[in-house]
C-alpha cells in the first residue's frame, strides 16, 4: 500500500523567530519513503537538521517576519495491515528490563506517576499481567475521558485528564502511559500520523495524532488508546517521555497559527 502524507503550517510573526520541528518520518519508517519526507518553507530559508536524545530527527531554522509556511509532501510504502497483537507478549520483571527502558518508567512533565500509582493498582492490580493489563488500561482510559476538541489544552496533565474526564488525543495518551508506569510497564508517548483507510466515512478533516508504545517481550509494542483500534497506515514522526519532549513544533518568540493541514490519504496504483 502507498500513502500519501504531508501537512502545512502557517504562521505569522511580528518578528525573526528561531524555531525546532519534529515533523519528518522516524527514522524506523524512512526506509518505506519513496523520496526524502524534507521539510520545505516559503519563504525558503536555512534549516538544520539533527537528532534529540531519543533518536527523533529535529529541523532548526530561524523564521523571518510575516507569513510563514513550513510543509512536506511525501509517499510511504505500507504493508497495508492493522498495528499487529501480540497477545502473547510478556511483562518483565523490572530487575529485568534492559536500563533503556527504565526511564520509561519515571514519572515526566505531564505523566505524575506518583499522583496516579494508588488509583492505577486499585483499577488493574487484578488484570492479568502482560498484553492482557495493557489492553486492560486502553479500554479504561477510552472509556473513561471523553474526546473534546472544545476541551483541548496544552497543560493538562495526566492526572487533571483523568479527574476531568475529558481531553484530546494526547490526553489519552497521557493517562494510558502514566498507569503503565504505575504498574511497573515501561511506556513511551508517540507522535505521528493516522490514516483512516480501512475505517467507515465520512473521515474527519486530517490531524497528527498521539499514542503509545509499551515495552513487553522483549520488544516495543504499539497501542492507541484515544481510538482503541488496531489502525492501517500509522506512520511514527517521534517518541519521548511525554509530549514536553516531542512538540511537533516549538517556537522562541510570539506567534500566530494562521493555517493548519495534514493528509494521510491511500495512493492508487
Amino acid at each position: 500500500m502507498r500513502i500519501r502524507v504531508g501537512y502545512e503550517f502557517t504562521y505569522d510573526f511580528p518578528q525573526p523567530t528561531p524555531m525546532i520541528a519534529l515533523l519528518n518520518v522516524h527514522y524506523s519508517r524512512v526506509a518505506g519513503l519513496e523520496s526524502p519526507d524534507h521539510l520545505t518553507t516559503i519563504p525558503p530559508v536555512p534549516v538544520e537538521s539533527y537528532r534529540d536524545s531519543f533518536g527523533n530527527w529535529c529541523s532548526r531554522l530561524v523564521a523571518p517576519a510575516g507569513r510563514f509556511t513550513m510543509t512536506t509532501d511525501a509517499v510511504i510504502d505500507d504493508d497495508g495491515l492493522p498495528d499487529p497483537v501480540h497477545l502473547d507478549a510478556v511483562q518483565h520483571p523490572v530487575e529485568d528490563l534492559p536500563a533503556d527502558t527504565l526511564l520509561f518508567l519515571l514519572g515526566s512533565r505531564y505523566c505524575e506517576t506518583d499522583r496516579l500509582a494508588d488509583e492505577a493498582w486499585r483499577l488493574f492490580q487484578h488484570t492479568p499481567l502482560g498484553w492482557n493489563r495493557v489492553q486492560a488500561v486502553c479500554d479504561f482510559v477510552h472509556n473513561h475521558i471523553r474526546f473534546d476538541y472544545q476541551q483541548a489544552r496544552n497543560t493538562r496533565t495526566a492526572a487533571e485528564a483523568y479527574f476531568e474526564g475529558t481531553g484530546v488525543c494526547r490526553d489519552f495518551a497521557h493517562l494510558a502511559v502514566t498507569f503503565c508506569r504505575c504498574l511497573n510497564i515501561p511506556a513511551r508517548y508517540c507522535t505521528g500520523y493516522i490514516s483512516d483507510i480501512g475505517t467507515p466515512q465520512p473521515w474527519g478533516i486530517g490531524d497528527f495524532a498521539a499514542w503509545m508504545e509499551v515495552y513487553l517481550g522483549g520488544r516495543w509494542h504499539t497501542f492507541d488508546p484515544r481510538n482503541n483500534t488496531r489502525r492501517i497506515g500509522r506512520v511514527l514522526i517521534a517518541h519521548g517521555r511525554d509530549a514536553a519532549d516531542v512538540p511537533l513544533t516549538h517556537t522562541f518568540g510570539p506567534n500566530n497559527l494562521a493555517g493548519f493541514r495534514v493528509w494521510t490519504d491511500e495512493v492508487a496504483g
